[in-house]
């Protein structure tokens, strides 16, 4: 299962590098205020249901731009959820940070994650208990002692009501830390979390393709990953830390007045 959604996410880079070489022509559309899609999220998206139902007809799909499959439901087994192209406003913009995410949820668990970043042929891969991986090779969380020592990555919504919330959280975790860094890819940010280049991660709002794949990547690789609170129901609220132990028991001692 792991090595068809790397096929898939192989196939769904091809589209989207090749587009990349001529931004002018894509097609945008703004479903909501600041947030996009473009015809080349809807052809990745196209490419990657169709590499992984070739392989598994049965299983269920829920994709960012397509929505569920016919077939999914409480009941269903196999659910593979999907965000072709995470960072799609850097994507259109030519600014050289997004990727492909697929992520598989076996009876509610995420079991298989896929994270490829088609600009620096960077793939990050996880299989639950298996570990996480960066081009095959293992990789784990940093860990300093105490949040003051992490340079955290954070983002923001379209929503312009979630910005003064952001700006509150920043102004509070920014005094307490290296840096805060914000790339444009919640999907992107987990995996360098997972890969010890940044130390943490923390947004609200977020979608359940947004943060699936990535968030098995920070567990196989040693890390935590909650809500706000600390509590374990993130890929349902949207709300989400990410980080070692450590650095992770820090950013909810702070953040947890935002929940």
């Amino acid at each position: 299962m792991l090595n068809t959604a790397i096929k898939a996410a192989r196939r769904a880079a091809t589209v989207i590098n090749r587009a990349s070489f001529d931004l002018d022509r894509i097609t945008i559309s703004e479903k909501n205020h600041n947030d996009f899609v473009t015809d080349i999220d809807q052809a990745s998206e196209q490419a990657i249901v169709e590499t992984l139902l070739k392989a598994y007809p049965d299983h269920a799909i829920l994709g960012e731009e397509s929505g569920p499959t016919a077939n999914l439901n409480d009941d269903s087994e196999y659910v593979w959820i999907i965000d072709p192209i995470d960072g799609t406003t850097n994507f259109m913009h030519g600014y050289p940070n997004y990727c492909v995410s697929i992520a598989l949820q076996q009876r509610g668990v995420i079991t298989q994650a896929v994270v490829y970043d088609p600009v620096r042929n960077d793939l990050f891969t996880a299989t639950k208990g298996a570990g996480a991986y960066l081009n095959e090779k293992r990789i784990r969380v940093r860990n300093p002692d105490r949040i003051n020592k992490a340079l955290i990555g954070s983002g923001h919504g379209a929503d312009p009501r979630a910005l003064a919330e952001y700006l509150r959280m920043y102004e509070v975790v920014a005094a307490r830390c290296h840096g805060v860094r914000s790339s444009g890819s919640a999907a992107l940010e987990l995996a360098n979390v997972a890969a010890g280049r940044v130390d943490g991660y923390y947004e609200k709002g977020l979608k359940i393709w947004d943060i699936a794949a990535g968030s098995l990547l920070v567990t196989e690789a040693g890390g935590i990953v909650g809500e706000f609170s600390g509590e374990s129901e993130y890929l349902n609220k949207g709300d989400i830390i990410a980080a070692g132990p450590k650095v992770f028991a820090g950013m909810v001692q702070v953040l947890k007045p935002f929940a």
